[in-house]
């Protein structure tokens, strides 16, 4: 197992540095997030030994299962929460993860603010743009992201610093990707979340400052529990 996602990882490196280059960008402005959802702590450690330090899990008690015994090993990881959060997991959310992707309505922009407030814990957010306008994903939708941005950041003093999508499966996904770089821009945001193992080389060329990819590094995905999300 070692050997392989250690060898996935590094073809995946070279992968994003030629993208990055070919879109006349620093291969350094683009990270690798790995998303080890449904993936066994012992999969994790091989990529840690690999020299990666950014992962994503999709659901938080996932995140809790693995991931605080690897910090110990590995102090350094970073750890994003990329799929929906529910308002009463925010507590743990808060506690455990480094970096929150999904922040997608103003029930849960409000309960992070306040429990940031609590701890003193202020975490990095991305929004999480539902640039397809699909009915059954999480998500602001592209018309109301200026508005839901200005009330996190303004009233609610919630540190959103980047925006995140996913692409319907079936889409083109430069026109998402184009979609959320133009909202960034106009609202001063300089990171973004987009592109996962299938797309990422064409997110690189709008702009990704973080992509997301787990089946490229980890192999064919585990089954995952029911209530996980897609990633």
């Amino acid at each position: 197992m070692e050997e392989s996602i250690a060898a996935n990882l590094a073809a995946v490196r070279g992968r994003i540095e030629a993208a990055a280059r070919a879109a006349g960008r620093p291969p350094e402005a683009v990270s690798l997030v790995a998303v080890s959802k449904t993936q066994p702590a012992d999969a994790v450690r091989a990529a840690l030994a690999a020299g990666q330090r950014v992962f994503g899990e999709n659901r938080v008690q996932e995140g809790l299962a693995k991931f605080p015994e690897l910090r110990g090993e590995f102090p350094d990881l970073e750890l994003h929460l990329i799929g929906p959060l529910q308002t009463n997991k925010v507590r743990e959310a808060v506690a455990h993860f480094d970096l929150i992707e999904t922040v997608d309505r103003p029930r849960l922009a409000a309960a992070l603010a306040r429990e940031m407030e609590r701890t003193g814990r202020h975490l990095p957010c991305y929004v999480e743009v539902n640039t397809g306008e699909e009915p059954q994903k999480a998500g602001v939708l592209p018309e109301a992201t200026d508005e839901f941005i200005a009330e996190c950041r303004d009233r609610l003093g919630l540190p959103i610093v980047g925006l995140m999508c996913i692409p319907p499966e079936h889409d083109e996904p430069a026109l998402h990707f184009a979609l959320l770089r133009e909202i960034a821009r106009r609202n001063g945001l300089d990171i973004l979340s987009m592109g996962m193992s299938a797309d990422f080389e064409t997110a690189i060329r709008f702009g990704a400052t973080h992509v997301r990819v787990g089946t490229a590094i980890f192999g064919a995905r585990r089954v995952a529990p029911a209530a996980a999300a897609e990633e």
